[in-house]
């Protein structure tokens, strides 16, 4: 009795082993998201819609996030001949021109109103002015929606395609 528990224990043993050794591991890959050149025919066909923004440490950017009902929104346009981007649902009305140098968006010239803004829309200001400067880079979320990423040092912030009809 003892030797047939043995050889029992010994096939489960190897049926086991031979088991283990014919399974394949899937490692889950991230699912890569095609980048695109960032274009001025690009930028200016949607304005741009604030939905993620983190420091670099992880945090969320509460500064642009006080009011979800109105989030920063970037309209890049031709005004005259000139290319320019608005910062909208800021206090002050913000805008600069822009140019794309070497597939590089240069945010230039910024312009603003002086209004004594309160907390948190004065905060919410300045997160936008730091926002808007860094790497631009476009690409197409899952659902196929045109995304804009910002990258610096401190922050990569991301926006989504939205109809400039339905922002007046």
């Amino acid at each position: 009795m003892k030797n047939m528990t043995k050889v029992m224990m010994a096939s489960v043993l190897a049926v086991g082993t031979l088991a283990a050794g014919c399974q394949t591991t899937t490692t889950p890959q991230t699912p890569t998201i095609p980048t695109q050149a960032v274009t001025i025919s690009t930028l200016e066909a949607f304005n741009w819609q604030l939905v993620d923004a983190t420091r670099s440490n992880g945090q969320k950017v509460s500064q642009l996030f006080f009011n979800p009902a109105k989030p920063l929104t970037l309209n890049f346009m031709n005004v005259n001949g000139q290319h320019r981007v608005a910062y909208m649902n800021t206090c002050n009305n913000m805008g600069a021109g822009y140019s794309i140098v070497n597939g590089n968006v240069q945010i230039e010239n910024g312009i603003s109103t002086l209004m004594a803004c309160p907390e948190p829309q004065a905060s919410f200001d300045t997160a936008t002015l730091a926002t808007v400067q860094g790497k631009y880079s476009l690409s197409k979320n899952a659902n196929n929606v045109p995304m804009l990423t910002i990258t610096n040092a401190s922050q990569v912030a991301t926006f989504k395609a939205v109809s400039k009809q339905m922002i007046q």
